[in-house]
């Protein structure tokens, strides 16, 4: 066993007044994670620095990925915890370009959880896993004191087979890749902030959150040399793209005015002050492919229903800097950061 001590990073005399802000995300849990965790926990397989763990077994190759939900309101337009649960796992999987097949399901129930709520949360994590092709083959609940658990938090973790050779993550990235996204960005965290704070537009706008393995499927069968897959839940594009960039040591350069954003969402965002390209979305990614096969890739990921709105945003420079940069809709350029905390906590 290491010597916490040595390893920690942050000297145990000071633990006592170092706290965990609500909601606390961004550029702090990075920190927190890289800082924390990853040198404890250290090895090959976390080392990837990826939505899921990709390894050999018996002459095959799995990927692994868990995850937790937290949403406030348990039900949005859209969909609600238990579908977004299987949802986020699923995507998780597919980021790695593996096929989802088994999903472990683990419930923290309130005390005081109405029944009723309960029975559609789980009801629609069966339509959920059932449309995704995947089963929820082992679980476990606990009950914990009411006003101690906001309802229910679900943890899910899945298993998925991948059926290929590529090695599909961040430090694939190559300079001249083009940066390309399946849709608009930002329903997911606008629709859950409508609820939130009783807002109502003149357009209903639902959640994003679908299942996009299958979209991700049909882009390797049209054999398309996918080198990264991101999805851009919590932080949404911008953190996404920093995170790939710095892991990758490339820099990623986006131009805004390519990027896809309803004017319904848009509007949402300059009322509540937020900025889209940091908005959670629960049926968004960014993959980066080969310039040469940017164009296959867009026909192939708008041939299905969840990439009919792929758009190439950007590609990848030559300077190895980890920096992000965009073109902003004015024509200025200016470098795309992480932000410190998070601009919409307890979205997924």
């Amino acid at each position: 066993m290491p010597d916490f001590t040595l390893a920690c990073p942050i000297p145990i005399s000071d633990y006592p007044t170092v706290q965990l802000a609500h909601g606390g995300g961004g550029r702090l849990m990075h920190q927190l994670i890289g800082k924390m965790f990853a040198p404890l926990f250290t090895n090959p397989l976390l080392a990837q620095e990826h939505d899921g763990a990709v390894f050999n077994v018996a002459g095959g190759r799995l990927a692994m990925s868990t995850d937790s939900f937290v949403v406030r309101p348990l039900f949005f337009p859209g969909g609600n915890i238990g579908s977004l649960a299987v949802h986020g796992t699923v995507n998780d999987l597919a980021m790695c370009g593996a096929r989802p097949r088994y999903l472990s399901a683990s419930f923290v129930l309130e005390e005081g959880l109405p029944m009723t709520d309960l029975w559609r949360i789980v009801q629609s994590m069966a339509v959920a896993a059932n449309e995704a092709g995947v089963q929820i083959i082992t679980g476990d609940t606990k009950v914990v004191d009411r006003g101690k658990g906001d309802g229910i938090y679900i943890n899910t973790s899945g298993v998925g087979i991948v059926e290929h050779d590529r090695v599909i993550g961040p430090m694939s990235v190559q300079p001249g890749d083009a940066v390309i996204i399946n849709g608009d960005l930002g329903r997911h965290g606008i629709a859950i902030m409508a609820v939130r704070e009783g807002l109502a537009f003149e357009s209903a706008i639902e959640s994003d959150s679908a299942c996009v393995a299958g979209l991700v499927m049909d882009m390797l069968d049209a054999d398309i040399d996918i080198h990264c897959l991101r999805d851009m839940t919590r932080g949404g594009l911008a953190s996404s793209l920093v995170e790939i960039a710095q892991t990758s040591k490339q820099r990623i350069h986006i131009d805004e005015r390519r990027i896809p954003v309803r004017q319904d969402v848009r509007g949402a965002c300059e009322i509540l002050g937020l900025d889209p390209l940091y908005v959670a979305n629960e049926g968004r990614f960014v993959a980066f492919v080969p310039a040469a096969e940017a164009e296959r890739c867009l026909a192939a990921m708008q041939a299905h229903p969840l990439g009919q709105g792929a758009a190439l945003i950007g590609h990848v420079a030559e300077e190895k800097d980890g920096l992000v940069t965009m073109r902003s809709a004015i024509g200025a350029s200016r470098i795309v950061d992480m932000l410190s905390g998070e601009q919409l906590p307890r979205i997924c």
